[in-house]
């Protein structure tokens, strides 16, 4: 699979794990699903997946480091990416190839691990038709939650390939280098997961999962803010770019191990 554990040492904030958070609830059946099936599982060349979630009828948003080779570093070709909107039980509720993909101009997945390669760990997904089906419903998008607020994921793992779980419950603990630290319960195959606020009358995608990490020996997620990203990939797929450009520039970079005056330090998983 695609996806990363990075070992992270945060010492700048006290953390405490959110109060309330609440336990996985698996979405195994129709009815519990209900008005979840905008999230999918995303099928990657037969090499594992990841999950996504649908922000308009024909695009998915998800983390960038999915559309990677782990060994080969190379970019996966689209044609071979699956997107099984609200996927339980061995059916979907919709299926679609993927057309197009744009990930984050700065992002380098080649990179050392540090706060920038997470911080940029988005990418988006045109699909090859747009679903057009009253029971997968395109997600909003919202602004990045503030510390101490509550949020929810919905995802996929390794040990819940079949159908995903939701944690209605979980907390944003702190912001570091732009970089959402969440109490959220999340393992491999949660990459790319949406975060929800649920401040609203519905639910909004504030953040992605990028991966997981510790906190003081506490399992935490690390997620990927919206704000900006998020208009900047869009304009991408306006612009007509796509997978078919050069790998993106290495910027942002970190050395293993190297500490800011954030006091974040990250190390090889």
């Amino acid at each position: 699979m695609r996806h990363w554990t990075i070992c992270a040492l945060l010492a700048l904030l006290p953390f405490a794990a959110a109060a309330g958070d609440a336990r996985l609830e698996p979405l195994e059946t129709s009815e519990a699903g209900r008005g979840w099936n905008g999230v999918g599982r995303l099928n990657l060349n037969g090499r594992g997946f990841c999950t996504g979630a649908l922000i308009a009828p024909d695009l998915v948003l998800t983390a960038a480091h999915c559309l990677f080779d782990k060994a080969s570093k190379a970019r996966i070709d689209q044609d071979g990416i699956e997107f099984l909107a609200g996927w339980r039980n061995g059916r979907a509720a919709a299926y679609r190839q993927v057309r197009r993909a744009v990930v984050h101009p700065a992002y380098v997945y080649d990179g050392e691990a540090s706060a920038g390669r997470v911080r940029n760990d988005l990418a988006l997904l045109e699909l090859s038709q747009p679903i057009r089906n009253t029971a997968v419903a395109p997600f909003d998008t919202g602004t990045q939650p503030r510390r101490g607020e509550s949020v929810g994921v919905v995802s996929y793992a390794h040990d819940r390939a079949e159908a995903p779980s939701l944690q209605e419950t979980c907390g944003v603990m702190a912001r570091q280098e732009g970089v959402l630290i969440l109490s959220c319960n999340v393992d491999f195959g949660a990459s790319g997961a949406p975060v929800f606020s649920f401040a609203g009358r519905e639910p909004r995608i504030v953040s992605v999962v990028s991966a997981k990490a510790e906190v003081e020996g506490q399992s935490v997620a690390l997620g990927t803010p919206l704000d900006g990203p998020l208009e900047l990939l869009r304009a991408e797929l306006e612009a007509g770019r796509g997978f078919d450009l050069a790998p993106a520039p290495e910027v942002n970079r970190m050395a293993a191990g190297a500490r800011r005056e954030t006091g974040a330090k990250f190390v090889r998983p």
